[in-house]
């Protein structure tokens, strides 16, 4: 992590959160191994992996949940694990599943969860109006939990999590299960929380949502870091420009062909072809007519989905 720390290995003070050689072993299994990322302070750092790869192994042992059998982890300057309860007092955790208490209303539970921290119920009590407004839930203080839909719960965990003003907010694939409309919510929450200089570390499978957000991403594939940069930077460094998917009956056929003649380097899915190219115009040509024999094609320029899949394959991963 070139510039995140100093020549006696201390992370910067720019630097929320340095990893240095993290190995996690289950066993004979190796979940995490040898991981090196840093996250400088007032930026959003997507970590990016498929399934079983290691990321929410990552986020518990930044944490402290989860001993570590290797390596060096400090957050916020602190050392974890020897200072993990410190370093949490600091933080905000959005976590991958709701746990909010259904025995409590909404205002309860951001009073409950305050005591954790140690705050006074007066002051958690004075920020409450604030964290509602915050989360678009002034309306449901009294509310009950089960009374709330899934964006109205995925909004209260993001203002709970604000509950003691964290300097870094560890959020684990915050906006999975919501409709288009409570994602786009959220998005402009974490937006905000960016405006105001907090620091986000986030994992997600949405890679619209990781291209909008973050100013930097880490892909890691079973365990490793296997590319880290500015979204853009990244997809022009591995991805071809452009892209052209062609899709329908006729697939088969067209492909047989033109493929050899195409400047373009093609990766075929179920029923679509993923053509990467600089130059899109001759494969269009290629497709000329081919409508009216069952194919289809959409031009557009490479994202973010195309370099995942480019590093880390179109095969199906198991959980683990």
């Amino acid at each position: 992590m070139p510039g995140m720390r100093d020549e006696h290995g201390v992370a910067s003070p720019g630097c929320a959160l340095a990893v240095d050689g993290l190995v996690k072993r289950y066993g004979e299994r190796t979940i995490v191994d040898g991981l090196s990322f840093g996250i400088r302070r007032g930026e959003c750092y997507g970590l990016l992996g498929p399934n079983g790869a290691g990321k929410t192994t990552t986020l518990r042992v930044l944490l402290g949940l989860t001993p570590y059998d290797a390596g060096r982890i400090e957050v916020l300057g602190l050392d974890v694990p020897r200072q993990a309860r410190q370093a949490r007092m600091r933080m905000g955790v959005v976590p991958q599943m709701d746990n909010l208490d259904p025995d409590f209303t909404v205002e309860e539970n951001l009073l409950v969860f305050g005591r954790y921290f140690g705050l006074r119920d007066a002051a958690v009590r004075a920020r409450i109006p604030e964290l509602l407004e915050f989360a678009a839930l002034a309306s449901k203080a009294h509310a009950r939990i089960g009374e709330l839909s899934g964006g109205m719960k995925r909004r209260l965990t993001l203002a709970r999590a604000m509950i003691n003003d964290p300097e870094l907010i560890v959020m684990d694939e915050p906006t999975t299960g919501l409709d288009p409309q409570a994602r786009h919510l959220i998005w402009e929450r974490l937006k905000a929380l960016l405006a105001r200089g907090k620091t986000i570390l986030l994992t997600t499978h949405f890679m619209d949502e990781a291209e909008r957000l973050c100013h930097r991403l880490g892909v890691i594939d079973r365990g490793r870091l296997i590319a880290e940069g500015a979204p853009r930077a990244l997809i022009a460094e591995h991805v071809e420009p452009q892209v052209v998917e062609v899709y329908g009956e006729g697939l088969d056929g067209w492909l047989a062909r033109h493929r050899a003649g195409l400047p373009a380097r093609i990766e075929v899915s179920g029923e679509t072809a993923f053509c990467y190219t600089g130059r899109a115009d001759p494969v269009i040509a290629a497709l000329e007519g081919a409508e009216g024999a069952g194919l289809r094609y959409l031009h557009r320029p490479a994202n973010l989905e195309d370099l995942f899949l480019r590093l880390t394959g179109r095969g199906m991963r198991e959980e683990t």
